[in-house]
């Protein structure tokens, strides 16, 4: 989830009075990384991911579905392993927002070699069964890599079971999620969480469309009895799903992933390109149609996670004039991103970016271009929502942490990272909107998917660029319900076009397209072709070198994304909205009783254990994962490594030569 620096947490009014300290010496600690780390160069392609898995326990003898609050304890243990041989364990763990959940990656990124990809697959099932072993099974805990728990916020929904405490003297003043779910072990989240809430004045406000069966109430108006002060009946919309915490958006899960580039030109050019792509792999990903135990009419969490961490106050939401606040603000903290860093890209900068134009000014004057001063200058308008007594002040040229205070709290589709004080990492990007599916083989498909645009981007030199405020519609379509099969996105037609040649009318360079002509090809208005990705996917896996196994298995993946996108498998969100309208117990009123969740969590389960195979949702479960590379490919990869950790290692040296005795 970012940043976790150790210390003692602030108030919001003690960090309200230090923020223009943090933005000020954010802004030089940037200043400076730049200086020393904009000529590094020579990196090689590396990339990983991270999911993050819900604990969850199926209480056979009530048929209750719940989530276990064990992370802190099981953390403990998964982190031992780590910590005794860090150079060399498969996997890493990290805490995440609830005492629910736990983040998984693997022990160390991948490389640029194809063979990594009939790796990721293992890597994921050795990490669920390291958590599946510390659990009681007998009992009924398993751990899900679920988006949304359907009834996240209902009564009863954690093991053991607390009840809300609705008084500003707590964290998040929810009414339906109680402060003993906030992850513990570590005070960064519920510093964030009352600190969020304080700042923007009122509860994070969150309202989703509920899906309007044939017995739903028309209107729906929801009562609610701990709501002392009216905060949540004022909030709340007629026929929505309303929510007023934190964990509602933070405590979903996701996979997310991290590319370095070889040099900090490559990865600008990774991020503007990959960002059309974020709202399509959102709609191709969907698997979050339920919420507080109804059924709505999203199928993804975007929209949610936005809200619940969205700290603007009423003057930055435009609902009030400019007087304490020095910005109208247009979109949450976590949304998708406002402008696009390289040259060729500026002319599909077309929203109003909003910027600190003194750190604007200041960023540029110390040598930084302007696309990349305005990115980080508006970052800058927001304010650290987290901040740690011990960390006030800094050396700015050794340390980082102010900068990452604003950076990691920015949460948007992609995310563009300078390489961390004194290590051997590069410049790098990360793509941040993909839902988490069910099983290992679909979250190693939509991964390796990914890696394998990135690949064919930089090889064919290929060029997605669309206006930003495209790419915005195209994000609010790809939450609609079955987006992936009747939405209607923006997408370039002619992606051959060399960026700096396009000087043409922009609005001729994209059309409205389907997610199965965008991912297989097919015709597009004005009779063109549009070549589709996975036939790109497939001419650049002919001109390489690909040994057996890993062929097979990315033919496999490659057969789920293609079949999902056609409509032939459906996603996780239309196999769980077809599973509820069918179950016994459902009066088609939109309410997701206990009993239908335990059901459908106990099916997840099976899914996800190779037990069940649900007809629709999955071809198969197969593939040809292993845990290590073959061997004849080893050797020359180990030898690769060492003269890579060499590069590596001089890099270092030589941008950080006073904390290296140079």
């Amino acid at each position: 989830m970012g940043l976790l620096s150790e210390g003692s947490p602030l108030s919001w009014e003690e960090t309200k009075k230090l923020a223009e300290h943090v933005r000020n010496h954010g802004v030089e600690q940037f200043i400076n990384l730049y200086e020393r780390l904009k000529d590094r160069k020579g990196d090689v392609l590396k990339w990983g991911d991270e999911i993050e898995y819900m604990l969850v326990r199926l209480d056979q003898n009530s048929q209750r579905a719940q989530l276990n609050l064990r992370g802190p304890e099981l953390l403990k243990i998964l982190q031992e392993k780590e910590q005794t041989s860090p150079s060399n364990h498969p996997t890493t763990w990290r805490p995440e927002y609830a005492n629910y959940m736990v983040e998984g990656t693997p022990g160390k990124p991948y490389g640029g070699t194809l063979a990594h990809f009939n790796i990721v697959e293992a890597n994921m099932r050795l990490r669920r069964e390291e958590v599946r072993k510390l659990l009681d099974e007998q009992n009924g805990e398993a751990p899900l890599s679920l988006t949304a728990f359907p009834r996240l916020g209902c009564p009863n929904f954690t093991h053991p079971s607390y009840e809300p405490t609705p008084t500003d003297a707590g964290a998040s003043k929810s009414i339906f999620i109680p402060d003993e779910v906030i992850f513990s072990d570590h005070p960064r989240y519920r510093t964030l969480t009352r600190n969020i809430r304080k700042r923007r004045g009122e509860k994070v406000c969150i309202n989703v469309p509920i899906y309007k069966d044939t017995n739903t109430p028309s209107p729906f108006i929801e009562k609610f009895p701990n709501d002392a002060d009216g905060e949540s009946a004022r909030a709340a919309l007629p026929d929505h799903i309303y929510m007023d915490a934190m964990a509602f958006g933070m405590g979903n899960s996701c996979i997310q992933m991290t590319f370095q580039g070889c040099c900090i030109e490559e990865a600008r050019s990774l991020y503007d390109q990959l960002n059309p792509f974020c709202p399509i792999m959102l709609s191709l990903s969907a698997a979050s149609p339920f919420y507080r135990g109804y059924v709505s009419d999203i199928d993804c969490r975007w929209y949610v996670i936005s809200s619940s961490v969205d700290d603007r106050t009423d003057e930055e939401r435009g609902l009030k004039d400019l007087k304490e606040n020095k910005h109208r603000i247009y979109k949450s903290r976590y949304d998708s991103i406002d402008s696009y860093l390289c040259e060729s890209s500026e002319r599909y900068n077309d929203i109003d970016l909003v910027i600190d134009q003194d750190v604007c000014k200041r960023l540029q004057n110390a040598g930084i271009d302007r696309l990349l001063a305005q990115h980080i200058s508006h970052l800058f308008i927001r304010d650290p929502v987290s901040l740690f007594s011990e960390l006030i002040n800094q050396d700015d040229t050794q340390d980082s942490d102010h900068f990452e205070n604003i950076q990691s709290t920015n949460w948007q589709t992609m995310r563009f990272k300078p390489p961390p004080v004194n290590s051997t990492i590069g410049w790098r990007v990360e793509f941040r909107p993909m839902e988490v599916q069910l099983t290992d083989f679909e979250n190693a498909a939509y991964v390796v998917f990914m890696v394998l645009i990135t690949r064919v981007i930089l090889s064919f030199e290929l060029n997605f660029l669309l206006p930003i405020s495209k790419v915005d519609a195209n994000l609010v379509e790809a939450q609609k319900r079955d987006s992936v099969l009747n939405g209607k996105f923006y997408f370039r037609k002619d992606v051959r076009t060399c960026p700096k040649q396009c000087t043409g009318n922009i609005d001729k360079e994209y059309a409205l397209m389907d997610i199965n002509t965008i991912i297989n090809g097919g015709p597009i208005e004005g009779g063109a072709d549009f070549p589709g990705m996975i036939p790109l996917i497939n001419q650049y896996l002919r001109s390489v070198n690909v040994d057996v196994d890993t062929r097979c298995t990315v033919l496999t993946y490659l057969n789920l994304i293609s079949d999902r996108a056609a409509g032939k498998l459906k996603t996780t969100a239309r196999w769980m909205r077809d599973y509820v309208d069918q179950h016994p117990d459902y009066k088609h009123d939109s309410v997701i009783t206990d009993k239908i969740n335990f059901d459908l969590l106990t099916l997840c389960n099976k899914i996800t254990r190779g037990e069940h195979h649900p007809e629709g949702l999955l071809h198969t479960q197969t593939s040809r994962t292993n845990d290590d590379i073959p061997l004849p490919l080893k050797k020359q990869i180990n030898q690769d490594d060492n003269t890579i950790k060499q590069h590596e290692e001089n890099m270092r040296m030589k941008s950080w030569p006073e904390q290296n005795g140079i």
